[in-house]
């Protein structure tokens, strides 16, 4: 579908701009303090602002685009070939960045490819090392030739039209063009290669520009997220406080990209958002006198001229408030639908057990190591009071026991549940630990076993009041890492594969085996939990059991929820399932789980996990 591939597109933009935003920030500071408008006007140290821009942002956007597609080498190869987009260039290369990186990140890919187990030995670094500087040389010569002069005629075009609407007096109308352009993470490109110049000419003239107010005004993106923060829903609820804050007081932009991507019509809110805030800044004559970078609300302050403040406050809360309207019913309507798509879902789908003997169920997951362990242990915790007869195991979903009566697995397993257990009944849900088919199962069970039987709550109590608690060699104090600062659920599980090698539990190559799992079925399992570990085949990868956790008290996004518990395993044999299941039977209790969410004491993660 067109939208999916909008946002997989703006998902893979964003790629090569998160990582850099650093720089990009840094870069403002030094336009904001040192130029000669700027508040500290220097000129040695204002000469860093034109090489910053020209060179080495594109360019750590380039490495970045050609890592992300080509790892390492895709980076080096990348950057290379940006470096001919730049040359050949008189203007900030930013889109030539977004070409050239990942075409040299998928180049440098293909031909490792080509030439997997071909390499004589003894040569494999000489060819590594050659070939990238070949094909680098290569790649920038098109860049320079080819690639760069069409940048700068798509550019020369975005500004020719800018310049046309201004002499018509119809400023306002630039937003049509701006803020679909900012979704798609083109909004650095817009800014630093048509609005920076023409601003730049505008300020010498006048001393303050209107121009660097069109893309920077955080107003449309605060009004958007303002929506979602009341009239969202589920994790997208969760997540909007705090993009807004990040948004409007940090001016990180993209934060809100994706909000409006995973709705398109949502363009409509920061498009007439911005008309109005143009709007209100041409009456107020309102401009800045450098570019704000980022388009944070206290750089538009700080660099509005002596007077003008005013007029920029004005605009920016008239673009907040008439985003805002304009978005509030949008986002409405499509939790609304949501919501009706997912109860009449769970509706329609019904958990059938014709089996009249139910003796052993079985959740099961791709690798039988992780969610379905801890899947298992709540859901036997759970009915040990009326159905102690029945076994309730975990396995992978490829080695499902023949004798399995239910097997309860995920719906993007189906058909590999089916295949290897066509004796079973089977009950496909989104996640182990919270999902209403787990409900319904539950009620089957307890009605055939005679009635309604009030649960325990002495296990929890149990295992939280443990007398002592001591560390394992596979869950120690220095595995687990409290109050990390949010990041993608890529970086996240990144992060506890690197911590699983540096503990020696793992091989480096079973973090692209939990990478690969992610990709398969979502390890987040509810509660605030996620459990990253490798796909089966990289059992081979695990050198000794073992756990890391790591707590992000903001949480992580995976798909439509938050991960505040980040919990990497890798599992020989068994030895690990005990911690899980002790981790299963403590999210019973929620206040305990969202202690654990925002402890700043290890122990009391130890206290819980321990064996």
């Amino acid at each position: 579908m067109i939208k999916e591939k909008v946002q997989k597109f703006g998902k893979f933009l964003s790629g090569m701009v998160m990582p850099n935003i650093g720089a990009f920030i840094a870069w403002g500071l030094i336009t904001a303090l040192f130029i000669p408008a700027g508040w500290f006007p220097n000129e040695q140290l204002g000469s860093l602002v034109d090489p910053m821009l020209k060179y080495l942002l594109p360019l750590l956007v380039g490495y970045t685009g050609g890592r992300v597609v080509g790892d390492v080498r895709g980076g080096v190869l990348g950057a290379i070939a940006t470096a001919g987009v730049i040359v050949g260039a008189d203007i900030p290369m930013f889109i030539g960045a977004m070409i050239m990186g990942p075409l040299g990140g998928y180049t440098i890919k293909k031909f490792d490819k080509a030439i997997e187990g071909k390499a004589p030995a003894g040569f494999e670094m000489l060819i590594n090392n050659f070939s990238v500087g070949i094909i680098g040389v290569i790649l920038a010569i098109v860049g320079f030739y080819a690639i760069g002069p069409v940048v700068v005629v798509v550019t020369d075009a975005f500004k020719f039209g800018v310049e046309v609407i201004i002499s018509k007096g119809l400023l306002p109308l630039v937003s049509i063009f701006i803020e679909p352009a900012k979704v798609l993470f083109l909004n650095n490109a817009i800014n630093h290669g048509i609005i920076a110049p023409i601003g730049i000419e505008q300020t010498q003239e006048f001393g303050k520009s209107i121009m660097y107010l069109l893309e920077a005004n955080p107003g449309p993106g605060l009004g958007v997220l303002l929506a979602y923060c009341l009239y969202s829903k589920g994790g997208m609820k969760q997540s909007a406080p705090g993009a807004a804050i990040i948004h409007a007081l940090g001016g990180i932009h993209e934060i809100y990209f994706p909000y409006v991507l995973m709705n398109p019509v949502l363009i409509i809110a920061p498009i007439v958002g911005s008309a109005a805030g143009i709007l209100i800044f041409s009456i107020f004559n309102a401009g800045l006198v450098a570019i704000p970078s980022p388009g944070s609300i206290f750089a538009l302050m700080a660099l509005a001229p002596k007077g003008g403040l005013i007029g920029v406050l004005a605009g920016v809360l008239a673009s907040t408030a008439v985003s805002f309207v304009v978005a509030a019913p949008l986002v409405k309507k499509a939790s609304k639908k949501l919501s009706d798509d997912e109860e009449v879902t769970s509706e329609n789908e019904e958990v059938v057990i014709n089996k009249e003997v139910i003796n052993k169920i079985v959740f099961a997951c791709d690798a039988g190591m992780g969610s379905s362990a801890m899947g298992a242990t709540k859901f036997r915790n759970r009915i040990k009071n009326f159905a102690s007869n029945i076994t309730v195991i975990n396995s992978s979903v490829d080695t499902i026991p023949s004798d399995a009566d239910i097997v309860v697995s995920h719906k993007k397993l189906e058909e590999r549940a089916r295949k290897n257990s066509p004796q079973a009944n089977h009950v496909f849900i989104e996640n182990f630990l919270q999902d209403s088919k787990l409900d319904k199962l539950y009620s089957i069970l307890e009605s055939r076993a005679g009635g309604k039987v009030e649960p325990q709550e002495c296990v929890v109590e149990e295992v939280a009041a443990s007398a002592q608690v001591k560390e394992t060699s596979i869950l120690k104090s220095d595995n687990i890492i409290l109050g990390l600062k949010s990041e993608s659920k890529e970086e996240a599980i990144e992060r506890a594969g690197k911590m699983l090698v540096k503990e020696g539990y793992v091989n480096n190559n079973y973090i692209a085996a939990m990478q690969e799992r992610e990709k398969i079925v979502s390890t987040y399992i509810g509660m605030g939990i996620a459990i990253p570990h490798g796909v089966g085949e990289a059992k081979k990868e695990v050198k000794e059991s073992g756990i890391v956790v790591l707590q992000y008290p903001d949480g992580v996004v995976f798909g439509d929820d938050l991960a505040y518990l980040v919990i990497g395993i890798a599992g020989v044999g068994d030895e690990h399932l005990e911690i899980l299941s002790n981790i299963a039977i403590s999210l019973e209790d929620i206040e305990l789980v969202d202690k654990l969410n925002k402890t700043r004491d290890k122990k009391e993660i130890l206290e819980v996990f321990k064996k």
